[in-house]
């Protein structure tokens, strides 16, 4: 079985998620590629697919928002992301499952989950979007030792279906979170479970998954959806799927004409977002960031791709994108992530400042 190092897979990652060369998609093909942002930050979307696409303008994603094309929803890990809205159609109830065990193994509390979906569906019905305090005072009565937020958390996060509507996540929008029912946002209710018992949406999980993230292991796809109960659907896709093994001897599994470029591909300088998926999506992320460095993804640090690993963090302080090196640069890579800095300062001020500075490189 052919073995993959690290700089293979690496740029396969790169070439899977869009940043190996910028692409031509549209967005709304992009969210799709992508199988969605994590989107708990609500600007950093923006920034991810600016990374990722030629000429992304911010307004057309906003667009899409605001015109039901794609929503912001709790689904994979519990996080919210920003996904189509075909795919939230069809991926909630598969997740419904693992939304309620992590929602409430936090939040135990003396309820019965049916009746409390009950009552908060109940309020929604009306279509009205409420934010999560005003739905939970709206059920509170019924469970008053609960609390609040326990409430609120399990209703918006769980027990419904629900996304969180515009102008939340929209360019350069400061706005609370307000929800409501997919199905009322959508004039859509959400694909069933198949009743056969078959697994359809897993078998398109897996598949999808391995477009945009493989080579992969089945942990790395159970790390990035946060289902376990996939390997069935694992096993019904295996004779059209083909195995490598990486360095540690893992058995990773993609599809047969994937890209896999060269390692040896120059890869350029990329600036991501917080909680990139290109990095949260795998079990094993030492195929992009050095196990060192690990905890900075899960922190929400913005990080520097250089030769396509994770190389520093950034920020931005009045205009400046302010880069902190978490090891030596050369002086090419000091050029390249100066040049891709101004782009990325020029995108956030609106062409207002091009202004970067790279901190000294660690000793």
């Amino acid at each position: 079985m052919t073995v993959l190092d690290a700089r293979a897979l690496n740029r396969a990652t790169l070439a899977r998620q869009l940043l190996l060369e910028r692409a031509g998609l549209p967005v709304l093909d992009a969210v799709a590629h992508l199988c969605g942002l994590q989107a708990q930050e609500p600007q950093e979307p923006f920034l991810g697919l600016w990374s990722r696409l030629r000429a992304f303008d911010p307004a057309e994603l906003s667009d899409l928002l605001t015109g039901r094309r794609v929503v912001r929803s709790h689904l994979m890990r519990r996080t919210v992301h920003l996904v189509t809205t075909d795919d939230v159609v069809a991926w909630r109830a598969r997740h419904d499952g693992m939304l309620r065990q992590r929602v409430l193994g936090v939040y135990r509390r003396e309820l019965d989950p049916g009746e409390l979906a009950a009552a908060g569906r109940e309020v929604l019905a009306d279509g009205e979007p409420r934010s999560m305090p005003e739905l939970a005072r709206a059920v509170a009565d019924r469970w008053p030792a609960a609390g609040p937020r326990p409430l609120g958390e399990m209703l918006v996060a769980a027990l419904l279906p629900t996304v969180q509507l515009p102008p939340r996540g929209l360019w350069r929008t400061r706005a609370g979170v307000r929800y409501a029912l997919i199905s009322s946002w959508l004039g859509r209710e959400i694909d069933p479970p198949a009743p056969d018992g078959s697994d359809p949406v897993g078998q398109a999980l897996v598949r999808r998954y391995l477009t945009a993230y493989g080579p992969a292991a089945s942990a790395d796809l159970r790390a990035w959806c946060g289902l376990a109960g996939l390997p069935g659907a694992v096993s019904a896709l295996r004779e059209e799927l083909v195995a490598f093994r990486d360095e540690r001897g893992r058995e990773l599994l993609d599809l047969p004409d994937a890209p896999r470029p060269d390692p040896d591909t120059p890869a350029p300088v990329r600036f991501l977002p917080a909680f990139d998926n290109a990095i949260l999506g795998y079990h094993d992320r030492s195929r992009i960031i050095d196990d060192a460095h690990r905890h900075l993804c899960v922190a929400g640090e913005r990080v520097v791709l250089v030769d396509g690993r994770v190389a520093a963090t950034w920020t931005v302080e009045t205009d400046t994108v302010l880069v902190t090196p978490l090891r030596r640069f050369s002086r090419t890579d000091r050029t390249s992530v100066a040049e891709e800095g101004r782009a990325m300062a020029s995108f956030l001020s609106g062409d207002g400042s091009d202004r970067v500075r790279i901190e000294a490189s660690p000793g």
